[in-house]
């Protein structure tokens, strides 16, 4: 939560970003919205107002400010979630999940077990996204854990693509380490070992193969995120020109009339 100096801090640089969109907000309304914010971490609330700068091209709102908030929580969307849900479902799958997926997953269960895989897709769509509201609006931090499966080899690819996507820490990891070890049985269980333990060991070709491939995958969506970026950027560019044109071509009407007049 922040204080109040915070609050006025904040709902200084609330005005500033207004302004370089080339908005007006008030002190009151900039105050209020420093207020409803004032909930989330300086860090989550600043690289929103940061987004906002380089990418928005409509009204400036609190919504604005909130959606881009939410976007960096670190919860999936629903599809991704759905996905996540199907493998939790399989016992013999090691899955990393969130709290909410968890609790959406044994709402749709009873209907995924009669076969019915659309109406449990809905079922868990519902409460998934109630359950994420209701997180967001209350400003729960996500909470990614892992549900341990009897695949021992599923168990070493599931924390390594955790690890990878950043959704569990190393100290969470090390949690497993005991386990890994005791049934690393092959020397991929062992590489996977040397990797949260920091001992050196040398995975198979085939298990260098899904490191590579979870790697290549970060990597496209981080080019994904920057061309969205890069868009929205070149769009609020030419929205930027097209307004300053037309505010140019107002003077030059007004001047013109006032030669006419005179």
């Amino acid at each position: 939560m922040l204080s109040s100096d915070e609050i006025a801090q904040l709902a200084g640089a609330i005005c500033a970003t207004a302004e370089t969109l080339g908005q007006t907000i008030s002190a009151t309304a900039a105050e209020l919205m420093a207020e409803d914010l004032a909930e989330y971490s300086p860090n989550d609330i600043r690289s929103a107002l940061q987004s906002c700068r380089r990418e928005l091209a409509g009204k400036f709102t609190l919504a604005a400010v909130l959606q881009r908030i939410h976007a960096e929580d670190g919860r999936p969307a629903k599809d991704e979630a759905w996905s996540i849900a199907l493998s939790a479902s399989d016992e013999f799958d090691t899955v990393v999940l969130t709290d909410e997926i968890q609790v959406a997953l044994q709402a749709a269960k009873p209907v995924l077990d009669l076969g019915d895989k659309v109406g449990a897709r809905m079922a868990f769509n519902s409460a998934y996204e109630r359950l994420v509201n209701d997180a967001r609006t209350q400003a729960v931090p996500v909470n990614w854990h892992v549900s341990i499966g009897y695949d021992a080899a599923r168990r070493v690819e599931a924390i390594t693509k955790a690890l990878q996507m950043q959704r569990i820490p190393l100290e969470h990891a090390q949690k497993y380490v005991a386990e890994l070890n005791y049934e690393a049985t092959t020397e991929d269980g062992r590489a996977i070992a040397g990797l949260l333990t920091g001992r050196s060991f040398q995975p198979s070709a085939a298990m260098r193969g899904k490191l590579k491939a979870i790697k290549d995958g970060l990597a496209a969506r981080q080019k994904e995120k920057e061309d969205i970026l890069a868009a929205a950027r070149s769009r609020q560019l030419e929205d930027l020109e097209r307004r300053r044109a037309h505010q140019l071509q107002l003077i030059e009407e007004a001047k013109a009339k006032a030669v006419k007049s005179a």
